[in-house]
C-alpha cells in the first residue's frame, strides 16, 4: 500500500535548481511514486496538497520540506535517507567548485567583477543587492517579490553611486555579448535594447538576429521601472549608457503598459540621445510612424524590423530649425477639426509634457480651464463648450481669431498650430481672415505659427491659393498633420533634465560577474566564457527576522 514520508529542515536554504534536481533524483529511486522538495510557503503547501502529497504540519515558510510518496513505508523512508547524497553537486572531475561564503569574499577574489547577479528569495534580495551596491557593483536583480519601497531605495542609491540596477524581476540582459538570466545567444551588432519586459527583450533580440543584424547591449530594467513611483530610473540610465556607447547606433525601447507621465519622461530622454530610438510601449500609439528621432512600432516584430532598417541605412539628419528659446516653450494648438485634435494628442502625448487638452485620452491630460491655456495645450474649438450659441469654427473664424491673439500674447507660447479644413460648407475663404492675424502674431520674433491645410485642388476655396496666403503671412504650411507634428517635435526639444550620474561603460565591455542564487545562471556564465564566481549563499541569521534586523543595524555606519 502506498505510503508518504516527510522531512522538515528548519531554516535551510537551497538553490531552487538544486531542489529541482533533488526532486528529480528522488523520483529515480526504487519504489518512489512522487516527490516534492520546496520551501514550505503557503502556496507551495497548497500545491503539494493538490498533487496528492499531503504536507506535514509544523513547517514554516523558511523551512525546507521534502515529501516522498512511495509504494510502501520502507521505500519512502529509504528515499528520505538519501537526500544529502542527492543534493551533493560535483563536477565530472569530482572536484568541488570553489564557492566563497559571502559576497564580500567573492568581490575580493574576483575584483574585476562589475556585476552581481541576484536571484535569492525576494525577502532577502534587497539586502543582497544593497550589499552589492556598497561594494561598487552593478546589479542584475532577477528576484521577484521585492517591495516597491526597496526598489525605489535601491535605484536611488544606485544612481547616486553611478551604478545600475536591472530589476527587480529582471529576467534577461545581454552585457558585452554575455547573456544574463534567460538571454538568447545573438550576434554582436549596433542595436542596443532597453526593456521593461524580459520576454519582450528576448523576442526583439531574437528577431534582430534572424534579420541578420546584431545586439550591442540589451539592458533590462524590471517590469515596474516605468511605474510612477520608480519614474523610469533604470530606463533613463540605460538610455544614457547607450547614447554614450560608440558601438550602438540605434536604440530600441520596449515596455509593458507605462504610466503616461513616465512614458513622456522616458521619451524625452530618448529624444535627447541624439540617436534613432524605436519605441514599442504597449498601449501607446505605434504603427510605423516617426516623430523626430523617435520611431514608433506597433509590435515587437515591427520594432525589430524598424531597428534593423535604421541600422543598415543610417539616415542623414535633416537641417533642424533653431529650437525655441527663453520663456517661450509651449505649443498651443487651435483645431476646428475634432478628430484632428485627437490625432494631435495621440501623436504628441509621448513627446510633450505637461500636455493639457479638452479632448483627453486619459484623465491627467484634461484641461482644467479650456478658456486659458497652461503648458502644452491642444484645443478642439469645435467641442460643445465652444459652439453653444455660435457657428462651428469651420464656418466662423471669430473664436479662433480671438484665441490666436490670446495665445500669441502669452510670452510662454512658442508654437501655434492651426488646422484649416476646406471643402463644401466650410468658410469660403478662411485664409482671408486667418492669414492677417497670423502675420500680426508673427511680429513676435520668438513665435512660430504652423498651419495644416486639409483639402484638394478641386475644393471651392482654391487650395493652392489658401496655402500661398498663409505662406505670405510667414506661417509654415503643411498638407498633412503628421508632418506638422514632426515639425513641432523638432521645434520643441524636451526639457533639459540632467542625465543621471554616468554608469561606467567599462562594465559593459568586460562583463565579469558574481552570482548569488540560481546555480543555473552561474553555469550559463561559465559556458559563455565569462569570468565568474558563485557565492555559497545562506539567509543571514538563518532567516530569523529579529536577528536579521540586529545584524543590519550592526552593519549600518551609525549602528542604529
Amino acid at each position: 500500500m502506498a505510503a508518504t514520508a516527510s522531512q522538515i529542515r528548519p531554516g535551510a536554504y537551497y538553490d531552487s535548481v538544486v531542489l529541482m534536481q533533488l526532486q528529480r533524483g528522488l523520483l529515480t529511486l526504487p519504489g518512489v511514486l512522487d516527490a516534492g522538495a520546496v520551501m514550505a510557503t503557503p502556496v507551495n503547501l497548497e500545491l503539494l496538497e493538490a498533487s496528492g502529497l499531503r504536507p506535514v504540519s509544523g513547517a514554516g515558510a523558511d523551512d525546507l520540506l521534502i515529501v516522498v510518496k512511495a509504494e510502501n513505508k520502507e521505500s519512502a523512508e529509504g528515499a528520505l535517507g538519501q537526500i544529502d547524497a542527492l543534493m551533493t553537486r560535483r563536477r565530472a572531475s569530482g572536484e568541488v567548485d570553489f564557492r566563497p561564503k559571502s559576497l564580500d569574499a567573492a568581490a575580493h577574489r574576483l575584483p574585476e567583477a562589475a556585476w552581481v547577479l541576484v536571484s535569492v528569495p525576494g525577502r532577502f534580495a534587497g539586502g543582497v543587492a544593497r550589499d552589492a551596491l556598497h561594494l561598487g557593483k552593478n546589479v542584475f536583480l532577477y528576484s521577484d517579490n521585492v517591495s516597491l519601497e526597496d526598489e525605489v531605495e535601491l535605484k536611488r542609491e544606485a544612481q547616486g553611486r553611478g551604478l545600475l540596477v536591472m530589476g527587480p524581476d529582471c529576467g534577461t540582459a545581454i552585457v558585452g555579448g554575455v547573456g544574463f538570466g534567460f538571454a538568447n545567444r545573438t550576434r554582436r551588432g549596433s542595436i542596443g535594447l532597453v526593456a521593461a519586459s524580459g520576454t519582450g527583450l528576448q523576442t526583439v533580440a531574437s528577431a534582430i538576429h534572424h534579420l541578420g543584424s546584431g545586439i550591442s547591449q540589451a539592458i533590462g530594467t524590471g517590469g515596474r521601472d516605468l511605474h510612477g513611483e520608480i519614474g523610469a530610473a533604470s530606463a533613463r540610465q540605460a538610455l544614457d549608457v547607450l547614447r554614450r556607447d560608440p558601438e550602438t547606433s540605434v536604440i530600441v525601447l520596449i515596455s509593458k503598459p507605462p504610466e503616461p507621465e513616465v512614458a513622456a519622461r522616458v521619451a524625452a530622454a530618448a529624444r535627447r540621445t541624439g540617436k534613432p530610438v524605436v519605441l514599442n510601449l504597449i498601449g501607446l500609439p505605434g504603427g510605423g510612424r516617426s516623430l523626430g528621432n523617435l520611431h514608433f512600432a506597433s509590435g515587437l516584430q515591427e520594432a525589430a524590423e524598424i531597428a534593423v532598417e535604421l541600422a543598415s541605412s543610417p539616415a542623414i539628419p535633416a537641417d533642424a530649425p533653431p529650437p525655441v528659446r527663453g520663456m517661450a516653450r509651449y505649443l498651443r494648438a487651435l483645431f476646428s477639426g475634432g478628430t484632428l485634435a485627437y490625432e494631435a494628442v495621440l501623436g504628441l502625448q509621448i513627446a510633450l509634457h505637461p500636455l493639457h487638452t479638452n479632448v483627453p485620452l486619459h484623465e491627467s491630460q484634461r484641461m482644467q480651464d479650456p478658456l486659458h491655456s497652461t503648458g502644452h495645450a491642444i484645443l478642439d474649438l469645435g467641442a460643445d463648450q465652444f459652439t453653444v450659441g455660435r457657428l462651428h469654427p469651420m464656418i466662423d473664424n471669430d473664436l479662433r481669431l480671438r484665441r490666436l491673439r490670446q495665445e500669441a500674447a502669452d510670452p510662454e507660447t512658442a508654437v501655434i498650430l492651426l488646422d484649416v479644413v476646406l471643402g463644401e460648407g466650410s468658410h469660403p475663404d478662411p485664409a482671408a481672415e486667418l492669414a492677417p492675424a497670423v502675420a500680426e502674431a508673427l511680429e513676435r520674433s520668438d513665435l512660430k505659427v504652423l498651419v495644416c491645410v486639409i483639402g484638394t485642388d478641386l475644393d471651392p476655396q482654391g487650395m493652392e491659393g489658401q496655402i500661398e496666403k498663409f505662406r505670405a503671412s510667414g506661417a509654415r504650411v503643411f498638407t498633412g498633420l503628421r508632418e506638422a507634428l514632426d515639425e513641432i517635435a523638432r521645434l520643441l526639444p524636451p526639457e533639459a533634465e540632467p542625465w543621471p550620474t554616468p554608469v561606467s561603460l567599462e562594465a559593459f565591455r568586460t562583463p565579469a560577474a558574481i552570482n548569488v542564487g540560481l546555480e543555473s545562471f552561474y553555469e550559463s556564465l561559465v559556458a559563455q566564457g565569462a569570468a565568474t564566481l558563485h557565492v555559497d549563499w545562506r539567509p543571514p541569521a538563518g532567516g530569523d527576522e529579529r536577528l536579521m534586523a540586529i545584524l543590519a543595524r550592526m552593519k549600518s555606519p551609525s549602528g542604529s
